[in-house]
């Protein structure tokens, strides 16, 4: 059994992102939950509140309480989102365009092979 969450434009590009979905792939979601809370980077908690609102979508499908122990992290997807575009002034009239990227985060989470619960 297996439940997913999406969070949608997070603003933080893409490329960011990726590098907290690689730490929490394929961990428990206690372990990935931890690894995040420490990680000293901006995107953090939008990646840890995905992780928990998986968590708690495959609790309500089971329908009832569910050990966490017994989860873990199947796939963390993370796509591009939309793109703000933003206009910097530079010399002599010109101007320089500045993309503002954000992305998507999609978490699937899934009961370990066994395990009843």
């Amino acid at each position: 059994m297996e439940a997913f969450a999406v969070a949608k434009d997070i603003g933080y590009p893409a490329r960011k992102v990726r590098q907290l979905a690689d730490l929490v792939r394929g961990k428990s979601v206690e372990d990935a939950l931890d690894i995040l809370k420490f990680t000293n980077r901006a995107a953090a908690p939008y990646m840890s509140k995905t992780i928990k609102s998986a968590m708690h979508n495959i609790v309500n499908k089971k329908g009832g309480s569910l050990e966490t122990e017994n989860l873990f992290i199947k796939a963390v997807l993370v796509d591009e989102g939309r793109t703000l575009y933003r206009i910097r002034p530079r010399a002599q009239g010109r101007a320089f365009r500045i993309r503002k990227r954000s992305s998507h985060i999609k978490v699937v989470v899934s009961l370990l092979e066994g395990t009843d619960a």
